[in-house]
């Protein structure tokens, strides 16, 4: 899907998802062929991989209303300029003395409401098309973005529910969690709350969210208007916890492996002194007593009682000084890292635009019979432009984006790699992992 985000046009995921599933129903013949062709291996091997970027691709390409850098007009505009004509707003000196026009959404009948499923094709025609787009796009990259790491923050409990170590829970992932949310989740908050209170009726007075989360931490903005009633207390409220959730984080599980450690180590030594006294009691002599490892293991105690007996403060401190500033400092780059979403649909969508109008339009233009026989070769240059920079090239580049989105923005909220070898999922190995425990 993160590809799509970067990828999305309908015309182009159409023709990546036909290629991908032309390779998925002949793959037993493409098999039997052995190419040794590395490039058409590379492709052959990531079919599904292909297609299901294709399907996505043409779902992300439906929701911008947009196919080969054009519009589809499917369920009809929301907008009219008929009642911009009828209320005497313009005339037809309006219209030959201007080269721009502005359409009023508070004159009644010009604006009727949304479109019904992606972006209203009258876009495609707006001069302020790009501002539009830039600002939905780049506000949608950071929904994304901070939905992503929040899972991934979320996976981390498995991880410390896996090891044992209950206490992580509390001490690691909810100030993490409190972290990202009250600075980049109520970010998507304010973002989601324009979007709804402010209608495009109500546009020219919609604040800028920019202002108001600069505004949140140099606590500035008395004369700028709130955009519901009580911000400014919230504000507070949540840059308080996220401040408070870094010492946290940082210092409470040295701290509590320390307790822990110290506590363990009285408890060792009490149960120990009341071992010798009981058989001294009992003998009259301490000599009978046994090792103390070996009674600790015989009173069965668990490794919550029994921490560690090598414990370096220092060490634990150091380390989780390290991970509390990548952790913060990685909410601020990541979250930013994943506007390449909006930059690179920007220039995927340009792109197409570009090719459309120096390629194709040029045979377009020529209205004659000779027009038609032109139009062959233009065709075929602008298919073969099409499949080698937008879909070749441009679609590599979306998927390492993706892959790297994947890999550093979302995997190091949970994945550490200390000293483990990453094995992927394969079905492939299955068998062997179940005749080793003597499943089959």
């Amino acid at each position: 899907f993160l590809f799509a985000v970067m990828f999305g046009d309908l015309g182009h995921g159409t023709v990546m998802s036909l290629f991908a599933l032309w390779m998925v129903l002949t793959e037993k013949k493409q098999k039997k062929k052995r190419s040794g062709n590395e490039i058409w291996a590379t492709f052959f091997s990531g079919r599904y991989i292909i297609l299901m970027m294709g399907l996505f691709s043409i779902y992300t390409g439906l929701i911008y209303n947009d196919c080969f850098s054009k519009s589809l007009n499917i369920f009809g505009s929301g907008w009219s300029i008929k009642p911009m004509f009828a209320n005497q707003h313009w005339t037809n000196k309006t219209v030959q003395s201007n080269s721009l026009l502005t359409l009023d959404p508070n004159v009644s009948g010009v604006f009727s409401g949304p479109y019904p499923f992606g972006i209203d094709p009258i876009w495609n025609m707006a001069v302020n098309r790009l501002s539009f787009l830039n600002s939905y796009k780049m506000k949608m990259s950071v929904i994304i973005g901070v939905i992503h790491m929040s899972f991934g923050v979320v996976l981390s409990v498995f991880n410390h529910l896996h090891f044992q170590q209950k206490f992580s829970v509390y001490l690691v992932f909810l100030p993490e969690l409190l972290f990202l949310l009250c600075l980049f989740g109520y970010l998507v908050f304010m973002i989601v709350y324009k979007w709804l209170v402010f209608s495009a009726r109500e546009s020219s007075q919609a604040p800028s969210i920019l202002i108001h989360f600069i505004n949140m931490f140099v606590m500035q903005g008395n004369d700028i208007t709130p955009l519901y009633p009580g911000q400014t207390g919230l504000q507070i409220f949540l840059l308080v916890v996220a401040m408070v959730s870094v010492p946290m984080l940082l210092l409470g599980k040295p701290l509590y492996l320390h307790w822990l450690y110290r506590g363990g180590k009285a408890l060792r030594r009490r149960r120990g002194y009341e071992r010798v006294r009981r058989v001294s009691e009992d003998d009259g002599s301490i000599t009978s007593t046994c090792d103390d490892d070996e009674e600790e293991r015989a009173d069965g105690l668990t490794i919550r009682e029994a921490p560690p007996k090598q414990f370096d403060f220092a060490d634990v401190l150091l380390h989780q000084a390290i991970h509390t500033i990548e952790f913060c400092l990685g909410c601020i780059s990541n979250t930013a890292s994943y506007l390449r979403l909006w930059a690179l649909s920007l220039a995927h969508a340009q792109l197409s635009e570009v090719l459309w109008a120096m390629v194709m339009r040029l045979g377009l233009r020529i209205t004659t019979k000779v027009g038609v026989v032109f139009l062959v070769p233009v065709f075929g240059l602008f298919a073969t432009l099409t499949v080698s920079i937008l879909l070749v090239m441009e679609g590599l580049s979306a998927f390492l984006h993706a892959l790297r989105l994947h890999w550093v923005e979302f995997q190091n909220k949970f994945y550490h790699g200390t000293g483990v070898k990453f094995l992927p999922f394969d079905f492939s190995h299955l068998p062997s992992v179940f005749e080793q425990d003597g499943l089959l």
